[in-house]
């Protein structure tokens, strides 16, 4: 009758016979609700429940007995004092049994429902704390520092190791405390970058010094990146911090290393460019040496006739000359170097002053059949300089195009006006020297360096261009360097010291001119060219 009330229900029915087989069936099953006969054979209602009270995993059971027998009160007493929830009189009305049942049914569900619901908020509170466990952990014996920033910047958590590197505790770090330990100049950048990074959300990296209250600066190279949650919102950012330290100072040990090596090879090559410069003096100054003693000899045994004697006093005076010129050029190199060269500036005609070299080195031209043109604008205005170093500086230039010109070869002169603006135009003395000069009101420069105040924009050009022996690309930003030479050979080929144009150049930087080489390679040519201001006032002396 129970079973035909309750099927409509569709749970799982159980039918027990006797108080021992319900008690199996308990220890075997979980039941929503228990429906107990008083009377049953052997052992009644009232025993049964009380050994399925007596065991743990059925305690809680409700319990509804079925009686057709007493139900007077001290009956009723004592079937709830053993846990029944409640007492059915047969016949048993379907109605309220189906809704008792089914109530019990349904709160066995949600009980079932609310166990599995805590066991998994068990299982996830078990998780976490794992999980934090392992965040600990992991923070605490990370190798590099980590730190977490919320979305206003502000610090909110850094580990041990991050504390370690940047010299701070845990307190101090937190907030904007952090920025206090930074390099005072790198605060101002620290606090830019990271408002950047707040407002572009972006992952950053960078390098930071920090100071530790001990004195000590370390460089730490720091990244971050921002931290988004389940609906991608952004809830701060989060960062690692490397101390770099020894790697920063091995890199500049490093450069310091090859910056001394650099500046010992360097030291080195002028030693080298000394020690050969100082063969081909001594090559040079004997050679005319040579020359002039052994006519000295001739002449003082007066042995010989006058063409042979008139041969030897010429031979002893150009020898005697070219010897003084080699002197006359070390004694200018050597004001050069210690910045004594003395200049007197005079209107100058550049013209003239070219032409005279012309004439002084033609014969030099006709010996090699060279064909020498000219373009010379005679309306040039004058400059303002020193006639001798001025015409030092032409004659360098004209004679060595002459000397490294192959026979047959033309060498071709030219001076013309050229504009040029004001950045092109405005000069500085980029040899290294201890000169003063009058400006072009004929007041000294306080600076004690070389140059003129000028008014124009103006320049006198001098351009010399040979057919010669050409210069290598890589020896063209060398060609103006003292001791520099592209080929030693040459000068032993060419005769001379080389230094023609290291006093050519700051002669040049003195006039606050410039001088410029050009050349399409070795066996092309070069082009040499000169430029000095057409000042408007004269400038008065000078003492470099």
């Amino acid at each position: 009758m129970l079973e035909a009330i309750l099927e409509k229900l569709g749970q799982n029915l159980i039918r027990a016979t006797s108080g021992e087989e319900a008690l199996r069936y308990v220890l075997e099953q979980e039941f929503a609700v228990i429906l107990m006969d008083v009377q049953m054979p052997r052992m009644d209602g009232f025993e049964a429940a009380t050994l399925i009270r007596q065991r743990e995993r059925s305690r809680h059971i409700p319990i509804i007995f079925i009686t057709a027998f007493s139900t007077n009160d001290s009956f009723v007493f004592k079937g709830y004092s053993l846990g029944a929830v409640d007492y059915l009189l047969k016949p048993v009305d379907p109605v309220i049994l189906t809704s008792k049942v089914s109530v019990f049914v349904e709160l066995f569900k949600q009980t079932a429902k609310v166990k599995q619901q805590a066991a998994q908020l068990i299982r996830m509170n078990i998780e976490l704390r794992k999980s934090e466990e392992r965040f600990r952990s992991l923070s605490a014996c990370s190798p590099v520092g980590i730190f977490l920033l919320n979305i206003d910047g502000q610090c909110t958590y850094t580990n041990p190791r991050c504390q370690t590197i940047c010299g701070f505790t845990f307190a101090e770090s937190l907030g904007k405390g952090w920025i206090q330990f930074l390099h005072p100049d790198d605060r101002e950048r620290a606090i830019a970058d990271w408002l950047n990074v707040i407002q572009n959300q972006q992952q950053f990296s960078t390098e930071y010094r920090f100071c530790t209250p001990k004195g000590e600066m370390r460089w730490t190279y720091v990244r971050s990146s921002p931290l988004f949650s389940d609906n991608e919102a952004l809830i701060g950012h989060v960062g690692t911090v490397e101390d770099i330290t020894e790697h920063k100072e091995a890199v500049i040990m490093r450069e310091r290393l090859i910056r001394e090596q650099a500046a010992r090879q360097q030291a080195e090559a002028v030693n080298r460019m000394k020690d050969e410069f100082l063969a081909i003096v001594s090559h040079e100054l004997r050679t005319p040496l040579n020359s002039i003693l052994g006519w000295s000899k001739i002449l003082i045994a007066n042995q010989v006739d006058e063409a042979t004697k008139a041969r030897a006093l010429e031979t002893i005076e150009r020898n005697a000359k070219s010897q003084a010129k080699l002197i006359e050029d070390i004694l200018d190199i050597s004001r050069v170097i210690r910045g004594k060269l003395r200049l007197t500036i005079q209107p100058l005609d550049l013209a003239a002053l070219i032409n005279g070299v012309l004439e002084a080195t033609r014969p030099l031209a006709e010996a090699k059949n060279i064909h020498i043109k000219t373009s010379l604008d005679p309306a040039i205005p004058k400059v303002y300089g020193d006639l001798e170093r001025l015409r030092q500086v032409i004659w360098n230039l004209i004679s060595n195009a002459i000397k490294f010109t192959p026979a047959d070869g033309m060498v071709e002169v030219k001076l013309e006006q050229v504009e040029m603006t004001n950045d092109e135009g405005r000069m500085t003395n980029d040899t290294p020297s201890r000169s003063g000069i009058a400006n072009d009101e004929g007041r000294m420069t306080n600076d004690n360096t070389l140059h003129f105040a000028l008014r124009t924009s103006h320049f006198a050009q001098v351009t010399i261009i040979d057919t010669g022996i050409g210069i290598h690309p890589d020896f063209i930003p060398h060609v103006f360097e003292h001791f520099r030479q592209a080929d030693s050979t040459s000068t032993r080929a060419f005769g001379g010291l080389g230094l023609g144009l290291a006093i050519a150049h700051h002669l040049v930087n003195l006039h606050n001119g410039t001088i410029t080489v050009a050349s399409e390679g070795e066996n092309k040519g070069a082009t040499f060219t000169v430029r000095l201001p057409l000042a408007k006032t004269p400038v008065v002396v000078i003492e470099s």
